[in-house]
């Protein structure tokens, strides 16, 4: 049920949106993954390869759906929320109309773009011809995507992240069973082709249209299960004059055109990764094949595994804009900061142990997840394990930027970062020699850079500084000798049993444990930011219950 009541706590105000960030979040992990377990399958049916033609596909389409729809929804839950708060309910139903006439039209736009540009992008830009089929079955995901976006903004606006996460889970339900069946059955019927690989990957980002079709059949069904409740909402007066539809439209175009800037920024890079590194390394001689390979376990192991506690960032950063914005319009300063407090330090409460265990298990993680012996897939992941939470930082500090009106801050901090890691990755890649592995150093410091940007101008505008200890050095401790717990209990596991699966599942859960004992034993959280966070009271009743907090 959407929820247009005013929030009378401001307490519980900083609490629910936390709650509801967690709901996201916890679809995000779930999506993240269902992600993780049907590219098992996949990459073992394509291969390397496949997943490299696969993956160039997406990081081309997925630049596509920045520039046209990828914004909408937080755009609009931005719009909708400053009038919802005001009780400017008409307002809010323009924006939501005006929002998806914009939608389909650049919808429908990109998808022509990239329906009858893939071979020509592909082949020009990327040096990868194979992956001209994958995009271009994927193209038509923009349009319904565009739709799609505008009907969860609309929720999001309302503080409702339900029908969200709900339809982020059927889509990649969906999308995972569709992507592994037809990626098994398009690579044996064209598996006397020149390139079976690439009709392989096509098959996976068929997965793709199909499950962004499913999750918008579901919401349509929703939204129009709430016309009825919409329709009362309208009706209500409004406290000023109905706002014309150009003013929306304005609006709209003010709010979304420097989100959009910033994500496509933000995402560039990594196309730009597989540009550059498609373009170098072909001059230095390394074939399609061999650079698809290097891509495969670059993008489709490293970066997928690491991109899943991103998802907790991203999900909390959409909820936290709206929040953000109903405090500030009330001029609640104060409520500002501690949400954006409680948000960097949650997040990392999590990003910060699982870059530590990613790091020092890196080789049997990608082992029993990809099955994947290389050493290659096992240093990726040691090197860039900090990404995880650096990239988690930079999502929530962008979220921020853009709560507060500072929306131009996130475009400048996203372009210097990514002008810094061409460079970087540039002499790494042309005269350093190192390969696949200037990839993963410059994610690293492309993320680290957007952090250090966007909170110096956060601290600039709003006063504000994050407490240190209790957020980063003492979560940091805890993670260290967890790691090196883990790391103990992995080796010794092993060998006795001779079984490295039986060391992970034995050792994860323990290093859990112990990590979870050692944030209550170092004040990380404390008994009163416990009730604010989710499940935090029954955390808090089981540590009384053993005695860790009196």
């Amino acid at each position: 049920m959407i929820n247009e009541t005013k929030t009378t706590s401001k307490s519980s105000d900083s609490g629910n949106f936390l709650i509801q960030g967690s709901i996201l979040a916890a679809a995000g992990i779930i999506v993240r993954l269902i992600g993780l377990l049907y590219k098992v399958p996949m990459t073992r049916i394509l291969g390397t390869e496949g997943i490299g033609y696969y993956n160039t596909a997406y990081e081309i389409y997925n630049i596509g759906l920045i520039l046209s729809s990828y914004s909408l929804p937080l755009a609009i839950s931005k719009l909708i929320a400053a009038r919802r708060i005001r009780g400017r309910y008409q307002d809010a139903r323009r924006v939501y109309l005006c929002g998806m006439a914009f939608g389909v039209a650049v919808g429908t736009a990109m998808t022509a773009i990239l329906l009858f540009g893939s071979s020509w992008i592909t082949e020009t830009i990327f040096k990868s011809p194979g992956s001209a089929l994958p995009l271009a079955i994927m193209a038509p995901t923009v349009l319904v995507f565009s739709i799609m976006g505008i009907i969860r903004g609309y929720f999001q606006g309302f503080g409702n992240m339900i029908p969200t996460s709900v339809s982020q889970i059927i889509e990649q339900v969906i999308h995972a069973a569709v992507s592994i069946v037809a990626s098994y059955f398009f690579l044996r019927w064209f598996a006397d082709t020149a390139s079976p690989a690439s009709y392989g990957a096509a098959g996976g980002t068929l997965g793709t249209l199909t499950g962004a079709l499913a999750a918008l059949i579901f919401l349509s069904a929703l939204m129009l299960r709430h016309r009825n409740r919409q329709a009362e909402l309208y009706r209500q007066p409004q406290p000023v004059s109905v706002e014309s539809w150009k003013s929306v439209f304005w609006a709209l175009l003010i709010t979304l055109t420097p989100i959009i800037l910033s994500q496509f920024v933000y995402q560039l890079s990594g196309s730009v990764d597989n540009s550059m590194f498609g373009q170098i390394m072909s001059a230095k001689g390394l074939t399609e094949k061999e650079r698809m390979s290097l891509l495969g376990v670059y993008g489709g192991e490293y970066r997928l595994l690491t991109n899943v506690p991103v998802a907790i960032a991203s999900s909390l950063g959409t909820s936290m804009i709206p929040s953000i914005v109903a405090s500030k319009t009330q001029r609640d300063f104060p409520a500002v900061q501690k949400k954006i407090r409680l948000t960097v330090k949650f997040n990392m409460l999590i990003a910060i142990p699982c870059a530590v265990g990613m790091g020092v298990l890196a080789g049997p993680v990608m082992q029993l997840i990809f099955g994947d012996h290389s050493a290659l897939a096992r240093d990726l992941l040691t090197i860039g394990a900090p990404a995880v939470i650096f990239f988690s930082l930079s999502t929530v500090t962008n979220a921020v930027l853009q709560g507060i009106d500072l929306m131009r801050k996130s475009v400048t901090h996203s372009a210097i970062s990514l002008a810094l890691h061409v460079v970087l990755v540039y002499v790494l890649l042309q005269h350093c020699n190192m390969g696949v592995y200037g990839l993963v150093i410059g994610n690293v410091t492309f993320a680290l850079a957007v952090c250090i940007l966007n909170w110096l101008a956060i601290g600039k505008a709003l006063k504000y500084r994050q407490e240190v200890r209790t957020t980063f050095l003492l979560p940091l401790l805890s993670s260290v000798i967890m790691g090196a717990f883990a790391l103990a209990v992995y080796r010794l596991t092993t060998s006795i049993t001779g079984y490295y699966q039986l060391g992970i599942l034995v050792s994860v859960p323990l290093a859990m444990i112990l990590y979870g004992v050692l944030i209550i034993l170092t004040k990380s959280v404390t008994e009163e930011e416990l009730p604010d966070m989710p499940f935090g009271m029954r955390i808090l009743r089981l540590c009384r219950r053993v005695h860790l907090i009196r």
